[in-house]
């Protein structure tokens, strides 16, 4: 009776995973299709001017192939970049001036703010300071965009016509993140594919919808739009920008649009699994609202969703029971089917769809790290910053 009681629960708990798979597959936005892709637009008859303002803190290993991009830009209007270093001390600044006259291009600005105050993350009291020098310039548009990100020549050009066709107030791309290493292209997808879980980018598109998020490393935002939504002071303290700036804007009644990008990548390498834990477990806990509730929901459907097909399936056949191995083989089948379109956009290898299980299990104890130090009172880290609570002072590490 005992066995059998186990084996019933466990064909039960598979069938709840293979219900929510097919609910993901079909209710949640399409959020596995990799076709939002930015569409050709009509050129506008005239080209507004744009700031481009990159938050910069100890980049120098990166800025060689990202800024020369930036610089280079095949834009009709008036463009100029505003590079604010933030407190760096590998020589970001004077790099980047070295590049600019290396390379010539559109006008460069390099400055410094200083140390954010209370209230602030660095990022933001630098995406502050360069937004307060573009006013001096009164642009119609403010390019977002991160010291390790390499944009193609017309990237700008396509993102203004883009926005002018659309009536958008915020359009974002996805940068295609580096996957090199073992643990990048195991680990890297996933992370885009779970943002997209989270935020369907079909629906941050659409009117009337609460669903609002953005990809920091190329945010064009309208400068009207950005004052409205009182862009940077209302998110001064998001450890998650891109996502705060995004609600922000479309919580004002903006329109906003995200997807993948083409020809927009960052450089930044995340060789080690070290490197990838310390990206995903900066913010994990934050995107949870630091709500111990909210991360026992996450863990518990994380184990629903990701793990019990697997382990139903093994379950089933050592127990001999077809109804446990089918029900969890089918989960596992729909959960593999729907990562292969963002393994075929970064152009990995199909094989590795199949362990999406274990690369959610690595996301799943990531997140339990982020709220360990939370708690521990380390915080969201960023660049040597360490942000305890959202209205924490940044202190130096």
């Amino acid at each position: 009776m005992g066995q059998t009681a186990r084996v019933s629960a466990v064909v039960w708990t598979a069938a709840g995973s293979l219900l929510a798979w097919l609910w993901l597959l079909l209710c949640q936005g399409f959020f596995w299709r990799t076709d939002v892709r930015l569409p050709p637009h009509p050129e506008p008859d005239a080209w507004p001017s744009v700031c481009v303002v990159v938050p910069a803190r100890d980049e120098a290993a990166v800025l060689p192939a990202a800024l020369p991009s930036l610089l280079l830009q095949d834009y009709p209007g008036r463009a100029e970049v505003f590079l604010v270093d933030d407190g760096s001390g590998d020589g970001t600044g004077e790099l980047a001036r070295e590049l600019a006259r290396r390379h010539g291009g559109l006008p460069l600005t390099v400055s410094s703010p200083g140390e954010p105050p209370a209230g602030w993350t660095g990022k933001l009291w630098a995406v502050r300071h360069g937004i307060g020098l573009a006013g001096a310039r009164d642009p119609g548009y403010l390019l977002l965009t991160d010291a390790d990100i390499a944009h193609a020549p017309d990237s700008l050009r396509t993102l203004v016509a883009a926005a002018r066709a659309g009536g958008y107030d915020v359009v974002s791309q996805m940068a295609r993140l580096r996957v090199e290493s073992l643990w990048e292209r195991l680990v890297v997808p996933a992370f885009v594919y779970f943002f997209a879980q989270l935020y369907p980018f079909r629906r941050i598109a659409r009117d009337g919808t609460r669903t609002a998020a953005a990809a920091g490393g190329c945010v064009l935002l309208r400068a009207d739009a950005a004052g409205r939504a009182r862009i940077p002071e209302a998110i001064r303290h998001a450890v998650i920008d891109d996502v705060a700036l995004a609600r922000a804007v479309k919580g004002g009644g903006g329109r906003i649009w995200l997807g993948l990008a083409d020809r927009v990548d960052s450089v930044r390498p995340y060789p080690g699994l070290a490197d990838l834990w310390r990206m995903v477990s900066r913010s994990a806990y934050a995107q949870l609202r630091h709500h111990p509730l909210v991360l026992a929901g996450t863990v518990a459907g994380l184990v629903l969703v990701y793990l019990v097909p697997p382990a139903a399936l093994v379950a089933g056949l050592a127990a001999g029971s077809a109804a446990a191995a089918v029900t969890g083989g089918l989960a596992w089948l729909v959960m593999t089917g729907t990562y292969v379109p963002m393994l075929r956009y970064y152009r990995q290898p199909l094989w590795l769809a199949p362990l999406l299980p274990f690369t959610a299990f690595l996301y799943l104890l990531m997140t339990v790290d982020s709220a360990v130090r939370h708690y521990r009172g380390r915080g969201a880290a960023w660049k040597g910053r360490t942000y305890a609570r959202p209205d924490a002072v940044p202190e130096e590490g």
